[in-house]
């Protein structure tokens, strides 16, 4: 994925348009698109950020190393920062291991998977309702509108269940178990996505 976000420089020069670049789970970022040959001014191995969210500015999310480095962002609309949230959701999800969890601690390991899942939580919360909204207006539903919503919930669906197996198999073990649990998340979002037209149709009728 890739795009213009705002980065928080400093107060003198304040929020700066930056071109991101996620790729490979590392977030790179450049002076602009133009300039993206040029090499990158930054970069971030996602895998070891905390990705919090802010609940006043709804355009607003920060990566955080703890006791190391902040990167405060700003995408252009709430959608953008949705979409970017779940793609750096989906990166960190699928990078991170039992191995990750060997290095850094059980504990830490854990409880940051428990931070994820509280913002995906969010996420969900947020998205429903917009799909609700695309789905009751007045005129009838929003078709655009409600396969935009429809596709950030389903993946954001995808990545809570991927995180949610993560701790599963973190507590797996550290129990001793030898199968860890696994979540039929294909099944899951089918079944999501079935209801979903469900209830559509029904509204319609």
């Amino acid at each position: 994925m890739e795009g213009i976000l705002w980065k928080w420089t400093n107060y003198w020069n304040g929020w700066q348009t930056r071109w991101f670049v996620l790729e490979n789970g590392i977030l790179s970022y450049y002076k602009s698109q133009d300039e993206a040959s040029q090499g990158c001014k930054g970069s971030v191995k996602v895998s070891v950020c905390q990705i919090n969210v802010n609940n006043i500015d709804n355009t607003r999310m920060d990566l955080v190393i703890p006791g190391q480095q902040h990167m405060y962002l700003r995408a252009p609309s709430p959608q953008d920062r949705q979409k970017w949230l779940v793609a750096l959701g989906s990166a960190k999800a699928c990078l991170e291991s039992i191995v990750d969890s060997k290095v850094i601690g059980f504990e830490d390991s854990l409880s940051d998977k428990k931070s994820e899942l509280h913002l995906y939580c969010d996420l969900l919360m947020q998205q429903v309702h917009a799909v609700k909204s695309a789905a009751s207006q007045e005129t009838g539903p929003d078709m655009e509108k409600l396969d935009e919503a429809s596709s950030l919930l389903k993946s954001t669906c995808d990545t809570f269940i991927r995180t949610l197996e993560d701790i599963m198999k973190y507590t797996t073990t550290a129990t001793g178990n030898i199968t860890p649990f696994e979540i039929p998340v294909p099944n899951i979002c089918k079944n999501m996505k079935t209801n979903l037209n469900r209830s559509l149709s029904q509204e319609t009728r």
